[in-house]
């Protein structure tokens, strides 16, 4: 029976090999008989398939899942409304009514209000939560004559000023709500006011020779990346304080760790944005905490579309200069209609072989790219993941379901990884965006599991992977026993494979949990 099994299996994966089927392939190819149904892992699979129609039972699962990592978190826009409108409370604030923002004082302004009042005032203070967030937007609550996108990028400018003011208590509650979702790690997408002085300087000016410009620049960056390391010493002191992580009584984010992307705004002017970039590389050099350089902003926006090809030639520019740091573009967040058929054709492409990302975020638009299969291929082979963000992709751009090419990638064999965005904006967390792949993607606990150890293996962190060959197959050599001596001298030098292995005990105990 078995070998008649194996023989058919066999047979199968040439198969699908030679159909170019990868998906398929790797998961034919990758055993040599049936998984045995009372393995943990076997059982713990079989649970969420009973469970899968069911998203109240879905959610508790999914809520105590190992998730690994969140690569794709705008710190910013993590933070949920109540959390801002409490610190603007907490301060005296005046918030402006229309539009929503902070104002200067007096408070009783006409048009204005005291933060503080709004706890006395629900229905002007469910209109602040509004205008923070897309609240009410998929269940089709929110304006009709308000896009999306339009909706999801005005929230920044009503709450960035507040925001701002906390930069501690923003990382912090960032790093809560990864916890409270059993994320070990995330990296989040932020900037520095450390750039002022460097934009200051350059301007509106020529950058038709990005050689000159950084020569006119670069005298400036260490003063730059002194003063961005100072203010995120600030940041994580904070952080640290008020999580208590050095008491005895750490609260569980302290285990949570948190690295940092330093984001670029692509719709500044050209001069001002390699500037933005030049910083983030040269920190990204100097500091561990920051692990690589990002773009954003929407990719939609006028000035952005006119400067894409410029922008991945100021990347590929500073790549040469700094070589070992990596990119995580903002690429294809784009649909069609949203913007002509040619903006489409191109974004990803440029990002993965003009400015060298080794992650994409979002990637939505891959189907409309020009020699779409060939990108996907090269994308497989240099496994260049990319950062998948359901709610988002649901909320900004209408896409969801089968119209999302979550299952173009994988069936490609390119890495996927799930990931939050902009979650208090989008009023989410990493456990929906888990939920919202096996109910409208039809993924199941394996490749939950998969997507969870590639989040980490993907991540931007130092040293060896855990993994000796690919994600979830044999483990290097030292790590064959996780809780070795050998494996604790490895993982103690390499911070990837440490969390790669922290994340196999998690699911150890995950999976030998009673689920009925």
């Amino acid at each position: 029976m078995n070998a008649r099994w194996n023989d058919g299996r066999i047979r199968a994966c040439f198969g699908a090999v030679q159909a170019g089927w990868m998906l398929a392939a790797a998961m034919l190819c990758g055993a040599a008989a049936p998984r045995d149904a009372a393995t943990p892992e076997a059982r713990t699979a079989a649970y969420l398939d009973r469970i899968a129609d069911s998203p109240p039972r879905l959610r508790m699962f999914l809520q105590t899942m190992p998730k690994g990592g969140d690569l794709h978190n705008h710190a910013g826009g993590a933070i949920y409304a109540e959390d801002m409108l409490g610190w603007a409370a907490a301060e005296g604030l005046c918030l402006s009514i229309d539009p929503a923002g902070m104002a200067p004082p007096p408070c009783d302004a006409p048009g204005r209000v005291a933060a503080a009042d709004l706890a006395r005032d629900y229905p002007r203070y469910a209109a602040f939560v509004d205008a923070f967030s897309t609240r009410g937007f998929e269940g089709g609550t929110g304006d009709p004559r308000v896009s999306g996108y339009d909706r999801f990028f005005s929230t920044f400018g009503a709450f960035w000023p507040i925001a701002a003011r906390h930069g501690g208590k923003v990382m912090a509650v960032s790093r809560q709500q990864a916890a409270a979702d059993n994320l070990s790690y995330a990296e989040l997408s932020t900037g520095s006011a450390a750039t002022q002085p460097l934009l200051a300087k350059v301007g509106d000016g020529d950058v038709r020779d990005l050689a000159a410009l950084y020569a006119r620049i670069a005298p400036e960056l260490p003063d730059a990346v002194r003063t961005t390391r100072k203010e995120y010493d600030g940041y994580d002191a904070e952080m640290a304080a008020i999580d208590g992580c050095a008491t005895p009584a750490p609260k569980p984010a302290c285990a949570t760790e948190i690295r940092y992307q330093y984001a670029a705004i692509r719709t500044r002017p050209p001069a001002q944005v390699f500037a933005e970039l030049a910083l983030g590389f040269a920190l990204v050099e100097a500091d561990p905490r920051f692990v690589a350089v990002n773009i954003v902003a929407p990719e939609h926006d006028p000035v952005a579309l006119r400067d894409y090809a410029l922008h991945m030639r100021m990347l590929r520019f500073l790549k040469e200069r700094y070589p070992a740091v990596p990119l995580s573009l903002h690429a294809g967040e784009l649909t069609l209609g949203l913007v002509p058929p040619r903006d489409l054709a191109f974004h990803i492409h440029d990002a993965v072989t003009v400015a060298g990302a080794r992650r994409i975020g979002h990637g939505i638009d891959i189907s409309y790219e020009t020699n779409a299969r060939a990108l996907l291929a090269r994308m497989a082979r240099d496994r260049v993941a990319v950062e998948i963000n359901l709610t988002s992709n649901a909320v900004i751009l209408g896409v969801k379901g089968r119209d999302h090419p979550l299952s173009l990638y994988r069936q490609a064999g390119v890495p996927v990884v799930l990931s939050t965005d902009d979650e208090g904006v989008s009023r989410s967390d990493m456990t929906n965006e888990y939920l919202r792949a096996v109910t409208e993607q039809n993924l199941r606990y394996r490749d939950l599991k998969q997507i969870a150890r590639d989040s980490l293996h993907y991540a931007f962190l130092s040293g060896d992977s855990l993994w000796q060959d690919r994600v979830g197959g044999s483990r290097v050599p030292a790590c064959r026993v996780l809780d070795s001596d050998a494996c604790r001298t490895f993982t103690a030098t390499h911070a990837k494979a440490r969390l790669e292995a922290r994340l196999e005990r998690d699911f150890d105990r995950f999976e030998r949990q009673s689920f009925d």
